[in-house]
């Protein structure tokens, strides 16, 4: 099956050029500022909560129910952004969450219970402003059918994991060094500032689609058989990053040595940040539904020996190896929205994805903190593993519903050999009695490709092959 044709093979996709893009800067630096405190938010409430009552496990509810309501209440977001436009959900989404958290850091301060911090963690991750989907459905609006959407999805990637290095140890320092509520403060603060900022690029944002061109309503993005896929191998990735948060912490503290925590999930980290650097700024020959399984079943291998490493060397190593693997499927993931979802159901299309993260993740730490409190972080590991071996297999028994039939078209290649279509009927000038051109006599002109073939011929003129990319 043919994913993608290139019509340039003399550009390959690189980051420099993508930055180039008219008018990138301008939504990429606010949409950073903006995304950057949503690294902050789960550690800030953490250190907090287990400051206010003394028990990290009280910290871990109030946090997981702040993640699990971000990933209900995302794709809700995504859908009114769709219709109603980025600047028209952002402002009043990022004025509700710096209320919402500051109202939860002032609960945390006077000893409220832990069942109304929960309550309280409900409004402050159901308003997590989306803004990494909101800079993704940009993107891949200005870059449409071009090769360097795929370097966009993994420079998007790799900023995610530059915010998820940062903002831990950024909120860690500000609720250690200056006030246990500090974190929160700050998080409260940026969002606002950074999402004011983001909102104010008006020139790059997608158009509203409450109807489609026809007229008819927008359908719903999980109503495409693909995107459902996607959204289930998601939540394996998720599991992998609660998973190894819960069971890396518990491992560095078996061995007596809780601060190489912090060790051991940057290198994991840094193997994610590199991998998607490199999936960036190289020219793909295969196409990314076969990029994607080929990622998860690397994913799933390295994943599935986590639990048998009994040394800091080696467990640093073989999470090194799962952050290389997890880059390729996320960004490969993101990256086939654009074929698999029309363009106006894609911000919700990002949101059902990074709230499956989110989702995974949240169900990770629970499962996985109950299991090393039980047996030790050795069954901590046996969550990513699981959970990437059954989203693997979901996406092998269901690959078909991964390629778009729009793609079909593409598959046909234009070359000079392809005979010219006959005429449907003689011009009513010519005379009846005109002998008939013999059967084997060339074409005397090539024929007038399709509007849908025109497309997709060399620029160099007709007669010549254009390169695809196979999947």
């Amino acid at each position: 099956m043919t994913s993608a044709v290139t019509t340039d093979t003399s550009a390959r996709p690189g980051y420099g050029k993508l930055l180039r893009t008219p008018g990138a800067l301008g939504f990429v630096l606010p949409g950073f500022a903006a995304r950057l405190p949503f690294g902050m938010l789960t550690i800030s409430i953490l250190l907090l909560v287990q400051h206010t009552t003394g028990s990290y496990g009280s910290a871990g509810i109030v946090a997981a129910v702040t993640g699990i309501s971000m990933a209900l209440s995302a794709p809700l977001m995504g859908i009114f952004t769709d219709r109603f436009g980025q600047r028209a959900v952002l402002i009043p989404v990022v004025l509700a969450h710096s209320a919402a958290v500051t109202g939860l850091a002032a609960l945390a301060l006077l000893g409220a219970p832990v069942w109304a911090l929960a309550l309280a963690a409900v409004p402050a991750g159901a308003s997590v402003p989306q803004v990494g989907p909101m800079v993704r459905a940009r993107w891949a609006a200005k870059l449409e059918g071009s090769p360097l959407l795929s370097t966009a999805a993994a420079f998007e990637s790799v900023t995610d994991e530059f915010t998820f290095v940062v903002g831990p140890v950024l909120a860690t320092a500000l609720c250690t060094g200056v006030h246990p509520a500090a974190g929160l403060v700050t998080e409260a603060t940026l969002t606002l500032l950074g999402g004011l900022l983001f909102a104010a690029r008006r020139g790059t944002q997608p158009k509203p689609h409450a109807v489609s061109a026809t007229g008819e309503k927008r359908a719903f993005a999980l109503s495409y058989p693909g995107l459902r896929v996607l959204v289930f191998a998601f939540l394996g990735i998720g599991a992998v990053f609660g998973g190894m948060q819960v069971s890396l912490a518990a491992f560095s503290s078996e061995i007596g040595n809780p601060g190489a925590n912090g060790l051991l999930y940057g290198v994991f980290a840094a193997g994610n940040m590199v991998s998607g650097i490199a999936m960036g700024a190289v020219a793909w020959k295969i196409g990314p539904r076969r990029r994607l399984i080929l990622g998860y079943i690397g994913l799933t291998a390295a994943a599935s020996v986590l639990w048998a490493a009994h040394s800091m060397i080696l467990l640093g190593a073989l999470g090194l190896v799962v952050g290389l693997f997890i880059a390729p499927a996320l960004i490969t993931g993101y990256t086939m929205v654009e074929q698999l979802v029309p363009a106006n159901a894609r911000t919700e299309a990002f949101t059902w994805l990074t709230g499956s993260i989110a989702f995974g993740q949240a169900l990770a730490v629970i499962l996985a903190g109950r299991l090393t409190d039980a047996h030790g972080s050795s069954y901590g590991f046996l969550v990513p593993m699981a959970a990437t071996a059954l989203a693997l297999a979901t996406l092998l028994a269901l690959r078909a519903k991964l390629a778009p039939k729009a793609s079909k078209a593409a598959s046909r290649i234009i070359s000079s050999s392809a005979p010219s279509a006959a005429p449907s009927a003689a011009p009513s000038a010519a005379p009846s009695a005109a002998p008939a051109a013999p059967a084997a006599a060339p074409a005397a002109a090539p024929a007038v490709p399709s509007a849908g073939a025109r497309n997709r011929v060399n620029e160099r003129g007709m007669g010549h092959r254009v390169p695809v990319t196979v999947d």
